[in-house]
């Protein structure tokens, strides 16, 4: 066990006001992004923080549901990720390649959607893109940073098509083309409504035995809905904190869940979807059924009100997802636990090993 007593220890509450997202960075060989899964699911390392001793220790996510107690509840996001990278052609005389990123239907409409798309300098407003004989696109708006509204003309039911048409979304820093073993495995085993562009990824050690174990160890299971999209995954274009809007997504907690979680000793939140769900609901009128958007940004000086500890993978330098958990366990010693999984080789990212922060 390692006990964190650096010098700057404490110091995050002095400097909420200085913060800046480049104080979220580290170093990263790139030999730890993991490139694929794990050989068999949950076969992942587990670094293990406590927020009370300011300690660290290395486990294995096999063990998780040891550090649960009785009257715990288990946080899970069972939103189901869908093939949501196409590739087309657009209509003109060249014919130019297009890949287009999936990202949220329209409520109103839902052959209307948000997508991401690249080189976006090739997709302007009144292009259609041609996908195959069955579907195509009319763009409708542009946004920043390649966004661009789409309406789908299709022959069939659009997630029929896209299912056949699309691959799985894995992010950029996978360097290799999605495979049929990735539509099983960046999925967790309980996804269960689909809608989400990006898997969330700590769900992704969980197995139906673990699931089991939990219950055995006398610990509850609630599930919630993120559908993750622009504001989980998006990168951060401002550097002020104070400065930062995230992109809106949908979420969703039934009544019967919502009682579960509002039962317990203790919520365990799986992944930063789910904590930023459960906080979302805490913040307008507490855990009780509501479904909606949320766009909420979690930094160091967050008054959490629900989440009492969180299992979570290992994020990219100066994104929202670790400036969230800095915030739930404070930037130094997160930025301290980190160095030392580099140091100890853990596989990071969406196919990495993972963190429980008690």
């Amino acid at each position: 066990m390692r006990k964190y007593n650096e010098a700057q220890r404490g110091g995050d509450s002095a400097r909420l006001t200085a913060l800046l997202v480049s104080d979220f960075d580290y170093d990263l060989p790139e030999e730890l992004i993991a490139q694929e899964p794990p050989l068999h699911r949950g076969a992942s390392r587990m670094l293990v923080l406590s927020r009370q001793r300011q300690t660290f220790h290395d486990d294995l996510f096999a063990n998780f549901n040891r550090y649960l107690r009785a009257g715990d509840c288990v946080v899970l996001n069972n939103t189901r990720v869908f093939p949501a990278r196409l590739h087309a052609r657009r209509n003109h005389t060249d014919g130019a390649a297009v890949e287009v990123f999936l990202v949220r239907a329209s409520h109103e409409n839902e052959s209307i959607w948000r997508t991401l798309v690249r080189p976006a300098k090739r997709v302007r407003r009144g292009d259609t893109l041609l996908f195959d004989d069955s579907l195509h696109a009319d763009v409708i708006e542009e946004g920043e940073f390649g966004e661009r509204v789409l309406r789908f003309h299709a022959t069939g039911p659009l997630a029929e098509i896209f299912d056949r048409l699309g691959q799985t979304p894995l992010p950029p820093y996978i360097h290799r083309t999605a495979d049929a073993t990735d539509r099983e495995r960046y999925q967790t085993v309980f996804a269960e409504k689909r809608g989400s562009a990006a898997a969330p990824t700590a769900g992704l050690h969980f197995t139906r035995q673990m699931l089991g174990a939990c219950r055995a160890a006398q610990a509850d299971i609630a599930k919630v809905t993120l559908h993750v999209g622009l504001g989980t995954f998006a990168p951060l274009r401002e550097q002020d904190l104070a400065r930062i809007h995230l992109h809106e997504e949908y979420f969703d907690i039934e009544a019967q869940d919502a009682a579960r979680m509002r039962a317990a000793n203790r919520l365990i939140c799986i992944g930063t979807t789910s904590v930023r769900t459960v906080e979302t609901a805490a913040q307008r009128g507490g855990l009780q059924a509501m479904r909606g958007e949320t766009d909420l940004f979690i930094s160091p000086g967050f008054p959490f009100q629900a989440t009492g500890a969180m299992l979570t993978n290992f994020h990219l330098p100066q994104s929202s997802l670790l400036i969230l958990v800095s915030a739930f366990a404070g930037r130094d010693f997160v930025l301290a636990a980190y160095r030392h999984a580099v140091a100890e080789r853990y596989r990071f990212f969406s196919y990495g090993d993972c963190m429980l922060i008690e």
